[in-house]
Protein backbone atom coordinates (compact mmCIF):
# COMPACT_ATOMS: atom_id res chain seq x y z
CA UNK A 1 0.00 0.00 0.00
CA UNK A 2 1.31 3.40 -0.71
CA UNK A 3 0.22 6.84 -0.32
CA UNK A 4 -0.73 7.35 -4.13
CA UNK A 5 -4.26 7.23 -3.74
CA UNK A 6 -4.73 10.32 -2.82
CA UNK A 7 -1.79 12.07 -4.22
CA UNK A 8 0.06 12.31 -7.02
CA UNK A 9 2.95 9.83 -7.79
CA UNK A 10 5.58 13.10 -7.97
CA UNK A 11 4.31 14.41 -5.04
CA UNK A 12 4.03 11.82 -2.91
CA UNK A 13 8.06 10.92 -4.19
CA UNK A 14 9.28 14.06 -3.15
CA UNK A 15 7.16 13.56 0.12
CA UNK A 16 9.41 10.26 0.65
CA UNK A 17 12.51 12.07 -0.38
CA UNK A 18 12.26 15.30 2.84
CA UNK A 19 10.50 12.89 4.87
CA UNK A 20 11.56 9.24 5.27
CA UNK A 21 14.07 7.80 7.48
CA UNK A 22 13.50 4.48 7.10
CA UNK A 23 16.13 2.02 8.64
CA UNK A 24 17.52 -0.33 6.10
CA UNK A 25 15.91 -3.44 8.05
CA UNK A 26 12.38 -2.21 7.08
CA UNK A 27 14.04 -1.64 3.59
CA UNK A 28 14.48 -4.92 2.96
CA UNK A 29 11.20 -6.42 4.60
CA UNK A 30 9.32 -3.88 2.72
CA UNK A 31 10.84 -5.01 -0.90
CA UNK A 32 10.69 -8.64 0.20
CA UNK A 33 7.24 -8.17 0.73
CA UNK A 34 6.47 -6.62 -2.64
CA UNK A 35 7.03 -9.68 -4.31
CA UNK A 36 4.45 -11.21 -1.95
CA UNK A 37 1.19 -12.05 -3.65
CA UNK A 38 -0.87 -10.07 -1.08
CA UNK A 39 1.73 -7.06 -1.05
CA UNK A 40 -0.72 -4.77 -0.98
CA UNK A 41 -1.51 -5.55 2.75
CA UNK A 42 1.66 -4.06 3.91
CA UNK A 43 1.14 -0.58 5.37
CA UNK A 44 3.39 2.59 3.42
CA UNK A 45 6.49 3.61 4.67
CA UNK A 46 5.12 7.22 5.65
CA UNK A 47 2.88 5.94 7.32
CA UNK A 48 4.52 3.59 9.44
CA UNK A 49 7.18 6.48 10.22
CA UNK A 50 4.02 7.91 11.92
CA UNK A 51 3.18 5.10 13.76
CA UNK A 52 6.96 5.34 14.84
CA UNK A 53 6.50 9.01 15.97
CA UNK A 54 3.49 8.43 17.81
CA UNK A 55 5.29 5.78 20.46
CA UNK A 56 7.88 7.98 20.73
CA UNK A 57 5.85 11.10 21.15
CA UNK A 58 3.99 9.51 23.80
CA UNK A 59 6.76 7.72 25.24
CA UNK A 60 4.66 4.38 25.00
CA UNK A 61 5.75 1.46 26.47
CA UNK A 62 2.85 -1.04 25.68
CA UNK A 63 1.69 -1.61 22.13
CA UNK A 64 -1.29 -3.27 20.74
CA UNK A 65 -1.02 -4.71 17.18
CA UNK A 66 -4.41 -6.28 15.59
CA UNK A 67 -3.03 -7.37 12.16
CA UNK A 68 0.69 -8.43 11.62
CA UNK A 69 1.30 -9.77 8.44
CA UNK A 70 4.35 -9.63 7.13
CA UNK A 71 5.43 -7.93 10.19
CA UNK A 72 6.47 -4.05 8.66
CA UNK A 73 4.21 -2.16 11.00
CA UNK A 74 4.79 -4.43 14.44
CA UNK A 75 8.74 -3.67 13.29
CA UNK A 76 8.47 0.00 12.80
CA UNK A 77 7.20 0.41 16.22
CA UNK A 78 9.02 -2.03 18.31
CA UNK A 79 12.29 -0.50 17.08
CA UNK A 80 10.81 2.98 18.70
CA UNK A 81 9.57 1.40 21.99
CA UNK A 82 12.22 1.15 24.77
CA UNK A 83 14.16 -1.55 25.76
CA UNK A 84 11.67 -2.93 28.17
CA UNK A 85 9.03 -2.05 25.95
CA UNK A 86 6.39 -4.64 25.16
CA UNK A 87 4.18 -5.26 21.79
CA UNK A 88 1.58 -7.78 21.73
CA UNK A 89 0.93 -9.06 18.16
CA UNK A 90 -2.30 -10.38 16.89
CA UNK A 91 -2.59 -12.69 13.88
CA UNK A 92 -3.81 -16.10 12.91
CA UNK A 93 -1.31 -16.54 9.98
CA UNK A 94 1.86 -18.53 10.88
CA UNK A 95 3.07 -18.22 6.98
CA UNK A 96 2.78 -14.73 7.35
CA UNK A 97 4.44 -14.11 10.78
CA UNK A 98 7.40 -16.47 9.60
CA UNK A 99 8.73 -13.68 7.79
CA UNK A 100 7.62 -11.07 10.29
CA UNK A 101 9.40 -13.23 13.06
CA UNK A 102 12.62 -13.64 10.89
CA UNK A 103 12.79 -9.87 11.01
CA UNK A 104 12.69 -8.89 14.10
CA UNK A 105 15.34 -11.50 15.10
CA UNK A 106 17.45 -9.87 12.25
CA UNK A 107 16.51 -6.30 13.99
CA UNK A 108 17.07 -7.76 17.57
CA UNK A 109 13.69 -6.20 18.50
CA UNK A 110 12.53 -9.95 19.04
CA UNK A 111 12.04 -9.92 22.39
CA UNK A 112 9.47 -7.11 22.81
CA UNK A 113 6.99 -8.63 20.84
CA UNK A 114 4.41 -11.46 22.31
CA UNK A 115 3.13 -13.17 18.98
CA UNK A 116 -0.22 -14.05 19.83
CA UNK A 117 -1.35 -16.60 16.51
CA UNK A 118 -5.19 -17.03 17.07
CA UNK A 119 -8.49 -15.38 16.28
CA UNK A 120 -7.77 -11.51 17.58
CA UNK A 121 -10.75 -11.44 19.19
CA UNK A 122 -10.29 -14.56 21.47
CA UNK A 123 -6.53 -12.80 22.48
CA UNK A 124 -8.40 -9.34 23.52
CA UNK A 125 -11.33 -11.26 25.32
CA UNK A 126 -8.15 -12.88 27.16
CA UNK A 127 -6.12 -9.84 27.50
CA UNK A 128 -9.11 -8.30 29.23
CA UNK A 129 -9.87 -10.93 31.19
CA UNK A 130 -6.65 -11.13 32.96
CA UNK A 131 -7.00 -7.68 34.19
CA UNK A 132 -4.90 -5.30 31.26
CA UNK A 133 -8.35 -2.95 30.56
CA UNK A 134 -6.48 0.24 30.40
CA UNK A 135 -3.13 -0.92 30.54
CA UNK A 136 -1.73 0.04 26.57
CA UNK A 137 -0.82 3.03 25.43
CA UNK A 138 -1.30 2.35 21.48
CA UNK A 139 -3.13 0.24 19.34
CA UNK A 140 -2.84 -0.52 15.54
CA UNK A 141 -6.28 -2.13 14.08
CA UNK A 142 -5.29 -3.44 10.36
CA UNK A 143 -6.56 -6.85 10.38
CA UNK A 144 -9.86 -7.50 8.65
CA UNK A 145 -12.54 -5.12 7.98
CA UNK A 146 -15.74 -7.35 8.78
CA UNK A 147 -14.48 -7.37 12.86
CA UNK A 148 -13.61 -3.73 12.94
CA UNK A 149 -16.15 -2.90 14.93
CA UNK A 150 -15.28 -5.58 17.69
CA UNK A 151 -11.47 -5.09 17.30
CA UNK A 152 -12.17 -1.22 17.98
CA UNK A 153 -14.79 -2.01 21.15
CA UNK A 154 -11.71 -4.00 22.62
CA UNK A 155 -9.33 -1.64 22.15
CA UNK A 156 -10.99 1.10 23.50
CA UNK A 157 -11.11 -0.91 26.82
CA UNK A 158 -7.72 -1.87 26.52
CA UNK A 159 -5.99 1.74 25.96
CA UNK A 160 -5.46 3.86 29.10
CA UNK A 161 -7.22 7.12 29.45
CA UNK A 162 -4.76 9.02 27.04
CA UNK A 163 -4.04 6.64 25.38
CA UNK A 164 -4.41 6.19 20.80
CA UNK A 165 -5.54 3.70 18.78
CA UNK A 166 -4.63 4.01 15.22
CA UNK A 167 -7.10 1.90 12.30
CA UNK A 168 -5.91 1.65 9.11
CA UNK A 169 -8.06 1.32 5.71
CA UNK A 170 -11.00 3.65 6.52
CA UNK A 171 -11.50 5.57 3.36
CA UNK A 172 -11.19 2.41 1.28
CA UNK A 173 -9.41 3.29 -1.50
CA UNK A 174 -11.96 6.72 -1.70
CA UNK A 175 -15.22 3.41 -2.04
CA UNK A 176 -16.23 5.00 1.19
CA UNK A 177 -17.42 7.94 -0.61
CA UNK A 178 -18.89 6.45 -3.55
CA UNK A 179 -22.26 5.80 -3.22
CA UNK A 180 -22.89 3.43 -5.79
CA UNK A 181 -20.78 0.95 -4.38
CA UNK A 182 -22.60 -0.83 -1.74
CA UNK A 183 -20.83 -4.02 -1.19
CA UNK A 184 -20.55 -5.61 2.38
CA UNK A 185 -16.78 -4.35 3.24
CA UNK A 186 -17.29 -1.18 1.98
CA UNK A 187 -20.48 -0.62 3.85
CA UNK A 188 -18.73 -1.77 7.03
CA UNK A 189 -16.18 0.40 6.90
CA UNK A 190 -18.64 3.72 6.40
CA UNK A 191 -20.72 1.96 9.05
CA UNK A 192 -17.57 1.91 11.30
CA UNK A 193 -16.41 5.83 10.42
CA UNK A 194 -19.73 7.06 11.54
CA UNK A 195 -19.73 5.04 14.60
CA UNK A 196 -16.21 6.12 15.64
CA UNK A 197 -17.54 9.90 15.02
CA UNK A 198 -20.09 9.35 16.93
CA UNK A 199 -18.80 7.85 19.71
CA UNK A 200 -18.23 10.53 23.10
CA UNK A 201 -15.64 7.85 24.37
CA UNK A 202 -12.76 9.09 22.20
CA UNK A 203 -11.50 12.52 19.82
CA UNK A 204 -10.97 11.29 16.50
CA UNK A 205 -9.22 12.40 13.59
CA UNK A 206 -8.67 10.97 10.32
CA UNK A 207 -6.50 11.67 8.36
CA UNK A 208 -5.79 10.89 4.41
CA UNK A 209 -2.72 9.11 4.25
CA UNK A 210 -1.96 5.41 2.83
CA UNK A 211 -5.78 4.46 2.77
CA UNK A 212 -6.62 6.50 5.03
CA UNK A 213 -5.64 6.03 9.04
CA UNK A 214 -8.27 7.31 12.16
CA UNK A 215 -6.38 8.35 15.09
CA UNK A 216 -9.05 7.93 18.15
CA UNK A 217 -7.35 9.63 21.21
CA UNK A 218 -9.08 7.57 24.32
CA UNK A 219 -10.75 10.53 26.58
Amino acid sequence: MSNKTFIPDRLYDYLLAVSLREPEVLQQLRQETATHPMSQMQIAPDQGQLLAWLVQLMQAQKILEIGVFTGYSSLVMALALPADGQLVACDISEEYTATAQRYWELAGVSAKINLQIAPALETLDRLLAEGQANSFDLAFIDADKSNYPYYYDRAVQLVRPGGVIAIDNVLWSGRVADPAVTDHRTQTIREFNQRVYEDDRVLPCLLPIADGLTLVLKR
